[in-house]
């Protein structure tokens, strides 16, 4: 049995549900579909996304991508874009395996490898990446999921070993672009600092001057830099994150659309329904069912 076989076995065993499977193990998630999809807006976290069975297209601002399960996903930072599941049926669901990645343990593997220096230190790029699927990293991702049959306190603690592995076998694939993300003095990581104060407030206005004061960088220039990794302006950014957290608020709690318009930032709830339904194609209520629906399959 080679890798994939193993890893579509162990999910197949355990999963409960189709949509996303969050394991015990925090960083690590499986998504599931029985047919392909139309185009949904998504907010990629930090992580690497590897297809084990099917095919995904994946839109971000003009440029679209199909990838398979040969080649993997790497998102630095938080990015908004689009997906759609092109191969999927009940004999041969679509299956992925999601591993998030913390920069501080990023960071913490670059210190132990002791390597700091960006080789080939190239123009700013979004923070998405295709790379092929290697053995190494396989065989990796294969002990991470494997854990999902250990008991809890065992998993938690062999994750945390085996996820420094992902990450030291990420950086010799993509070195330059993680460490371009994550170490201080570089236009990416002040971009993703920028990132993470707008997710972290996305429910406040944002405050342009204080925001690029804090990163060390003129108005300007974030926005110019900003837009070149997420293909958003910052108020766009922030637009994405208080719908995605509207609906992930419609799924889990009995809140009526008008308090979650006020509780992720809107001043409005007719605005917010309006901009609601231009993101996921139709109002807070419908959508809502629709998801619920969609989970219980």
């Amino acid at each position: 049995m080679d890798y994939r076989d193993e890893i579509l076995e162990l999910i197949l065993k355990t999963k409960t549900n189709y949509g996303e499977i969050q394991t015990y193990i925090k960083p690590l998630s499986f998504y599931t579909a029985i047919k392909p999809t139309e185009f949904s807006n998504v907010m990629y976290e930090p992580s690497i996304c590897v297809i084990i069975q099917g095919q995904k297209a994946v839109g971000f601002g003009n440029d679209l991508y199909s990838y398979d399960p040969y080649k993997y996903l790497l998102s630095t930072t938080y990015i908004p874009a689009k997906i759609r599941i092109e191969k999927a049926s009940k004999d041969k669901p679509y299956i992925s395996v999601v591993v998030k990645l913390k920069s501080e343990i990023i960071y913490d593997v670059i210190k132990e490898v002791g390597d700091f220096k960006i080789q080939n230190k190239k123009n700013i790029k979004n923070g998405l990446c295709f790379s092929e699927l290697d053995n190494e990293l396989l065989e990796a991702i294969t002990k991470l999921v494997r854990l999902t049959n250990k008991p809890k306190n065992d998993a938690e603690f062999l994750s945390n070993l085996i996820l420094k592995e992902i990450i030291y076998i990420i950086l010799k694939q993509n070195g330059d672009l993680l460490k371009q993300y994550i170490l201080e003095g570089n236009p990416e990581n002040q971009i993703s600092r920028a990132i993470m104060a707008i997710k972290n407030n996305f429910n406040e206005n944002i405050n342009m001057k204080k925001l690029s004061r804090e990163i060390g960088i003129s108005e300007s220039l974030l926005y110019q830099n900003f837009k070149k990794i997420t293909s958003l302006s910052p108020l766009q950014f922030q637009k994405k994150i208080r719908l995605e957290e509207a609906k992930n608020l419609l799924i889990s709690t009995n809140l009526e659309a008008s308090q979650i318009a006020f509780k992720v930032g809107y001043e409005s709830p007719s605005q917010f329904s309006r901009e609601y339904a231009r993101m996921f194609g139709m109002p807070p209520k419908a959508h809502c069912s629709f998801l619920r629906d969609s989970i219980n399959l």
